[in-house]
């Protein structure tokens, strides 16, 4: 393989798979405050990319991107407070049927909404035919922007979770609920935190990568695949971990675009689930999931 194709590929998995990354920690944030794997995360990232697209049609496009934020932030909070608030201890089984069934009911009300029309966002800098040189490789600045936001996601969640007390209240409730409940602190309230979080994550996943892959009322129910199979690759609950697991998932699915036809690609996320389940279900590195009652 030529030098250049090589870059080409590794710039396209890096693409990719920071997306993957940030909807697999949106996975992780949900997980270690609930106990819940969130079905419905590939949903924020449409959310998200389709209500800027429709807003940049009234607002600049950073307005549009912000405000695209915070509605889906504010889905976040109303899926938590109509649908999982009100149960008491579910089964696993019970909580992925209804974030199955919330995933469906967002992605029904997308279409009803925008269609099947297939929307993208302008690039935030210089046009689809900009590119710049690296390795012998061109690439957009639009992959610029998106790694870097995504990179920077990754920084904000983490330094939010260790430095903030928000985020160390957070941090026990996912250790212990119960425990956490009776020192005082508003364990409802922040699990309704976690699910805004993750949705304001995902949507501003879904508004930064519009431009490169465009977006449709469909694309959540693939993300939600992928992301789920970063966050069991780097193991549940462990969301540093799921940053290198998405990088070396969008690496793998890449490079598999070489040797197999481009319909076999999305084929390669559940091999490599599949593989893990049967192979080493706590994930690649050995992250244990977080404990509660």
């Amino acid at each position: 393989m030529a030098g250049e194709l090589f870059f080409q590929y590794l710039i396209a998995g890096l693409t990719y798979g920071t997306i993957y990354a940030v909807v697999g920690m949106g996975f992780n944030i949900i997980y270690n405050a609930t106990g819940i794997i969130n079905f419905a995360q590939g949903e924020f990232v449409m959310l998200g990319g389709m209500t800027a697209v429709s807003l940049h049609a009234f607002l600049p496009l950073p307005l549009a991107i912000v405000v695209a934020v915070l509605v889906t932030m504010v889905v976040g909070a109303l899926i938590e407070v109509t649908f999982i608030r009100w149960l008491s201890r579910p089964s696993v089984l019970r909580m992925i049927i209804i974030t199955i069934g919330i995933s469906i009911l967002i992605r029904e009300a997308a279409l009803l909404l925008w269609g099947q029309d297939v929307r993208a966002l302008p690039y935030f800098t210089g046009n689809e035919i900009t590119s710049i040189a690296v390795g012998g490789a061109r690439i957009s600045p639009q992959v610029l922007w998106t790694l870097g936001a995504c990179a920077g996601l990754v920084v904000l969640v983490t330094a939010f979770f260790r430095f903030t007390m928000l985020g160390r209240q957070m941090r026990a409730c996912a250790a212990n609920r119960v425990a956490a409940s009776l020192c005082g602190l508003p364990t409802r309230n922040l699990i309704t935190l976690s699910f805004v979080l993750s949705a304001g994550m995902g949507a501003l996943a879904g508004c930064v990568v519009s431009p490169i892959t465009q977006t449709q009322y469909g694309i959540g129910t693939g993300l939600a695949i992928k992301g789920f199979t970063v966050a069991i690759l780097g193991g549940l609950g462990n969301s540093l971990a799921a940053v290198a697991a998405g990088l070396l998932l969008g690496i793998i699915e890449s490079f598999s675009v070489s040797l197999l036809p481009t319909a076999f690609k999305d084929a390669v996320s559940i091999a490599v689930l599949l593989a893990i389940l049967f192979a080493r279900p706590s994930g690649l590195f050995g992250a244990r999931a977080a404990t509660r009652p």
